[in-house]
């Protein structure tokens, strides 16, 4: 039987309904709508009506904030939508699992759709226009109203794989009809050439075969556009002909006699550069995973062998047509890239490219989506992902240019690390296993890597639904924790990741011979043909090489992490590709054939003469110019972009993405200390990005060169030392077709490039090219952005915002050649003095300038500590310096003529900016800028799109405050108190959690519930009691358990404590044995709900307990906040005095306290308001600067009535020696000092 209810959220929290409103009446302009009701929609089957009414109560629902429906009014303008089949539904089956956690049984089925109720007069047009805005086809549909009698879905027997017979008597016609009917990547020299092979074979291909080979010889798999011979050469460009000369003497000298080709072009310099010496870390081996170089950190045992990975990985054409899952899947497939390589990946940045997304609606093509739908669904995509696996996003920054409305561009870049002697590199042999390890393989998926090789049209978004994955977080951090285990690392032999291609590519690039059994591969559903199951591609799946004795042993290990793992290959000798299912061959292929890449192709390259002009000018009115500038698209503020990210994940976030007091000076490299599981490091890693689409758009090479020069700067104004610097770059071009006009620009593009590697002496090892972007009659501009990352000391790292007043600020600039590209000796020349003066303490901070010039970057470097500047004149402030510049911010000790004739002795320019001032102000002169009105200007032009400043009415908030002398003494004390850390699928701070509390001298286990099967879930509640009766102290900690659904967090984490069992373990331990228990942010909103805050012990929750929900900005907020002990009444706070203000990461989405006045004065009485949202005089607010989610009288913490469990939003487990070095406070990990001293013999 089918069990039907409807969930919608009570009057004043319907946040998710009252933006969409917003969003139709004011940027759809469908003013006709005056309201809009959404409701959750949940069918269940396979459970019975007990079970369900439980379930409706403490899954689909919270009491505290849902109104529940069981036979809705559908009358009126009603539609529903959902998933469509066969999409990753993470609502239904997060739903599904805290069903099955409740019942300890079978899973049962679960389908969820959202309803949409529209109040108003709604003519059809109108109606229309809103389902066009709020179902993309490629992902949705409407649903059905009516109830279903079955959630059992009718999977027809798929159909044998044909064998496509008359292949081989195709004419060229005929091959160029087959192209087309079976929609392939490959052209007509790619067919012919396969049909050439099969006849060799004597047979025709089956489908699974074309198929395969379309994928594995895509231009996405096999980078086909990269490796086209280029025959002839005509450049226009002096400039680009003399770079063009120098590279063919470079390829001569190391011994490259083949075709130019512009991957070639894109790979010599590193060629050459490794064989003189000049990049000695560089790690290579046959595995090509992600950029790899040889560093040491410095861990508690000493100097340690590690290996850095870094990777960028784009997904331009998914995000173009399903922004959410072609985000998501983005930094999914960034992060398998180097995890493939057995590393951690613990930071990441993502940079992003746009048309205008405050254009109207009304302005979009046809076949597109507005921009502003793509550019904040796709932030929620990539926001969603990343956060939920637990990955520090550190900068986040989106470029806008007309360009992209061709096709976006969606970067992922991130890094990541791991013990040398954790990676073990070996050739498999005849007789090895391959294991499918992680997610199931699904229709979703299938034709990713072809899709992303062609452009795009006006059908795509209704033709290329398979090819997007919404993607699934939790099992990839379970995969991350898997290869985090050195004895699981040391068992595979090799590895790769389920990308692109799926079982065809991933598991036949791992060996020459291969015999596949398709029919072996874990199947999310039935009805799935040999085809699909070769090639659908997946974000959580691995497949790794280990030997024959090592299967059994690593399948125990990936079970211990709640994964499944298949054997579903085995290596041999014939170097052949064979699948079989069911016992017959559907492929069979030579492995020399494969590698062939296809046809060779051919092309010739046409450069032109470069006919821009690059011109300054300096605006009249200096007021009006800040005011212009500040409100640019180029220039003005992401924070209500970047914000979304959480960024202090992982507790090695050196530099906040904003600096200052006001957390407003945006960063210009990332800073993280290396991810050492034990113990600390001060060994950290720097990543920068540089890029300028106007400028390529002008000229690619100089785009390109710049791009290079400016990552590079970024690093050095960091305080980084640019010696082992390595470089990684996306190449995002046109559709090029036959034109070598088109194809020119790419080349142009890397011969910049090449001549930057070659002049600074660091080589791009890595990349990745994207060579589609183009859409009817529009081309992205030509784009290379470069990364570049190092390596250095927490000391080293330098922030961006000014420091002080009354401090002299200067420009350092290197020498330009004659045609106005900077020199590379000089630039490092600068970049070490730089180095130099940071080292003696003679810089307070410093920025390389980009697009908005000097200007530019003195405001951005004053607003985070609201210190004022007065500029020495107007050329000055409006000049656009070279690329390699900087503004540096001297400190009081340097004699400030005297440093700038130094500089002139070493032969490099320095001017003086002007001096840091006290007043909030920007001046020139008699003209006078007010900085808070220009910064309303700069955080006010995405405002619109990306909201940061929302109103909230000014209300006196009492300071509330409680202080005891006595608190609970427990009955038996420990030298080591144990704390248990539970992990549930989604969790993400458990690493974090057990660092801080072992730092301490705390013992910690971490335990991974387990739920794949009904017996998974007994074990682990089994395992799990027991654990809890030896221990001390149980600490649930943040994350997104079950993706923070079904709509609302906590639940699966609910689900389990309330089984029997674990009630009575954790019962136990809080009131006969005087135990501890407390829950950071996921950890917190799973004990509010529980009850075991603030009452102490869990119990069934109504309307008239507190809660928490949705941040009322409606979205992600992660940040720095200043947090005031109200109440030292806790054990937890025994190390504290009331009043104390310390500083705390958050990272939520659903953070806002809310509770009866009536029960918050009880709890204030009671000492149990732990904790409250202050501001910078130390007072209660509602400020959404301060209260970054609007929690009722700024709460940020409460506990039960004796104090032993704590609840608190704040990560104080994110608090470390050397983090948020550009925004001062007092970080503590008082917590856990105080739990420890409370069982202190």
């Amino acid at each position: 039987m089918v069990y039907r209810v409807y969930v919608e959220k009570k009057s004043g929290l319907a946040n998710e309904a009252a933006a969409l409103l917003k969003d139709l009446r004011e940027f759809v302009g469908i003013t006709s709508v005056t309201g809009v009701r959404l409701i959750n929609r949940y069918d269940v089957e396979n459970i019975d009506k007990e079970l369900f009414d439980y379930a409706v109560k403490t899954v689909f629902s919270e009491p505290q904030l849902d109104d529940v429906s069981f036979d809705f009014d559908l009358s009126g303008t009603v539609f529903a939508a959902e998933y469509l089949p066969g999409q990753f539904d993470q609502r239904a089956d997060s739903a599904a699992q805290c069903i099955q956690i409740i019942s300890a049984g079978e899973r049962p089925l679960v389908k969820s759709a959202k309803v949409y109720i529209l109040e108003g007069d709604i003519s059809a047009a109108d109606l229309e226009a809103v389902k066009k805005y709020v179902i993309n086809p490629v992902e949705s549909r409407e649903a059905t109203l009516d109830m279903p009698e079955t959630l059992v879905m009718d999977y027809e027997a798929p159909a044998p794989v044909p064998v496509l017979d008359g292949f081989l008597d195709l004419d060229a016609a005929g091959l160029a009809d087959f192209v087309k009917s079976y929609g392939l990547a490959m052209d007509e020299g790619d067919i012919k050439f396969c049909q050439d092979y099969f006849k060799t074979e004597n047979r025709c291909p089956t489908l699974t075969e074309i198929r395969m080979i379309d994928t594995y010889w895509s231009d996405h798999c096999r980078h086909t556009t990269f490796l086209t011979s280029i025959d002839n050469v005509k450049i226009d460009d002096p400039i680009v002909a003399a770079a063009y000369e120098d590279y063919k003497a470079t390829r001569a000298a190391v011994g490259r006699t083949g075709s130019v080709t512009l991957m070639d072009l894109a790979t010599v310099a590193v060629k050459s550069l490794k064989k003189s010496g000049k990049l000695p870390l560089l790690d290579e081996s046959e595995e090509i995973n992600a950029c790899t170089v040889k560093i040491k950190v410095n861990t508690k045992n000493g100097e340690e062998d590690w290996l850095l990975l870094f990777k960028n990985e784009t997904h331009n054409h998914p995000t173009e047509i399903e922004p959410f899952g072609g985000a998501a899947t983005c930094i999914g497939g960034a992060i398998r890239d180097p995890l493939s390589g057995r590393s951690y990946v613990y930071a990441a940045m993502r940079v992003t490219g746009a048309a205008d997304p405050l254009r109207p609606v009304s302005e979009t093509r046809s076949g597109k989506l507005p921009q502003r739908k793509i550019v904040t669904t796709a932030a929620a995509g990539y926001s969603s992902y990343g956060n939920q696996i637990g990955l520090a996003t550190g900068m986040v920054d989106e470029l806008y240019h007309p360009g992209y409305e061709a096709k976006r561009m969606e970067i992922g870049a991130v890094i990541a690390a791991a013990p040398a002697e954790n990676v073990r590199r070996e050739r498999p042999d005849p007789g090895d296993c391959v294991i499918l390890l992680g997610g199931r393989t699904g229709r979703d998926g299938c034709g990713g890597a072809t899709g992303s090789s062609k452009s795009h049209t006006v059908e795509s978004l209704e033709s290329c639904g398979a090819e997007v994955q919404k993607g699934n977080a939790p099992e990839e951090r379970k995969l991350q924790r898997l290869f985090r285990n050195p004895e699981a690392s040391k068992l595979i032999k090799r590895c790769n990741d389920f990308g692109a291609g799926g079982v065809s590519v991933a598991i036949g690039e791992l060996a020459d011979g291969l015999d596949i059994d398709l029919g072996a591969v874990p199947k999310k559903y039935e009805g799935l043909d040999g085809t699909e199951l070769a090639i659908s591609e997946s974000q959580e799946r691995m497949a790794v090489v280990v030997e024959a004795k090592d299967v059994a042993r690593f399948c125990e290990l990936a079970a211990t992490e709640n994964l499944e793992a298949t054997v579903v290959a085995t290596v041999k000798a014939d170097p052949r590709l064979t699948m079989t299912l069911d016992g017959r061959v559907i492929c069979d292929i030579s492995r020399e054939f494969l590698n062939s890449n296809g046809a060779e192709k051919h092309i010739d390259i046409e450069i032109p003469a470069d006919n821009c002009e690059c011109t300054e000018t300096v605006p009249e009115d200096f007021v009006q110019g800040m005011k212009d500038l500040v409100g640019d698209l180029k220039v003005c503020s992401r924070r209500g972009l970047s914000e979304r990210f959480d960024s202090t994940i992982g507790a090695g976030t050196v530099m906040m993405p904003f600096g200052g007091k006001n957390q407003l000076t945006p960063i210009q490299a990332m800073v993280h200390k290396i991810p050492v599981e034990k113990g600390d490091t001060n060994t950290v890693s720097f990543m920068s990005w540089g890029f300028d689409p106007y400028l390529s758009e002008c000229n690619p090479f100089y785009g390109a060169y710049n791009a290079v020069i400016e990552s590079v700067a970024k690093l050095a104004a960091a305080g980084a030392n640019l010696n082992d610097t390595y470089l990684t770059f996306q190449e995002y071009f046109e559709k090029p077709g036959r034109d070598p006009k088109r194809w020119g620009k790419p080349f142009s593009a890397l011969l910049g490039a090449y001549k930057a590697q070659m002049g600074l002496g660091m080589g791009s090892i890595g990349g990745k090219d994207s060579m589609s972007g183009s859409f009817e009659d529009l081309d992205v501009p030509p784009t290379l952005v470069s990364f570049a990352v190092t390596t250095g000391t927490i000391s080293q790292a330098l922030s961006n915002e000014f420091k002080g007043y009354n401090h002299n600020v200067i420009l350092i600039t290197p020498k330009a050649d004659e045609e106005c590209l900077v020199n590379c000796d000089s630039f490092r020349l600068a970049a070490d003095t730089l180095f130099k003066m940071i080292s003696e303490g003679k810089v307070c901070s410093a920025y390389t300038p980009t697009s908005g010039g000097v200007a530019e970057a003195v405001f951005k470097m004053a607003i985070g500590n609201g210190i004022g500047f007065e500029f020495a004149d107007k050329n000055t402030a409006f000049e656009t310096p070279c690329a390699g510049s900087f503004v540096v911010e001297l400190s009081d000790i340097v004699n400030c003529d005297a440093l700038i004739t130094e500089l002139a002795g070493m032969g490099l320019a320095a001017s003086i900016v002007g001096k840091t001032v006290k007043s909030k102000t920007f001046s020139c002169g008699d003209d006078i800028a007010d900085m808070d009105e220009l910064l309303a200007i700069y955080e006010g032009k995405l405002e619109p799109v990306f909201s940061c400043n929302i109103e909230m009415p000014a209300v006196e908030i009492p300071k509330f405050t409680y202080t005891t002398a006595s608190r609970p003494v427990p009955r038996e004390k420990f030298g080591a108190p144990k704390m248990i850390i539970p992990v549930f699928p989604g969790t993400n701070c458990e690493y974090d959690t057990a660092k801080a509390a072992e730092r301490a001298g705390i013992e910690t286990e971490i335990i991974v519930i387990k739920n794949l099967s009904a017996a998974d879930i007994a074990e682990s509640a089994e395992y799990f009691t027991k654990a809890v009766k030896n221990a001390q102290m149980i600490f649930v900690p943040g994350g997104f358990s079950g993706g923070d659904e079904p709509d609302g967090s906590g639940k699966f984490i609910t689900a389990f404590f309330r089984n029997k069992n674990v009630t009575e373990a954790v019962t136990e331990l809080l009131e006969q044995r005087d135990g501890l228990m407390a829950g950071v942010c996921n950890g917190f909103q799973a004990l509010i709900k529980l009850g075991l805050v603030p009452y102490g012990k869990i119990i069934d929750t109504d309307e008239n307990c507190p809660t928490l929900t949705y941040n009322t900005i409606g979205r992600h907020q992660s940040r720095l906040v200043r947090t005031r002990v109200a109440s030292n009444k806790s054990p937890w706070f025994s190390s504290l005095a009331t009043g104390a203000i310390l500083t705390v990461p958050i990272s939520h989405g659903e953070g806002r306290f809310i509770a009866s006045d009536e029960l918050v004065a009880k709890l204030a009485e009671n000492g149990q308001i732990a904790t409250q949202y202050v501001d910078a005089l130390g007072n209660p607010t509602n400020d959404i600067h301060f209260n970054p989610n609007n929690s009722a009288f700024a709460i940020e913490g409460i506990t039960s009535p004796d104090g032993r469990v704590l609840g608190k939003m704040g990560h104080s487990e994110r608090i470390g020696d050397g983090l948020y070095k550009n925004v001062e406070g007092r970080y503590e990990s008082w917590m856990f000092a105080s739990a420890k001293g409370y069982f202190s013999l």
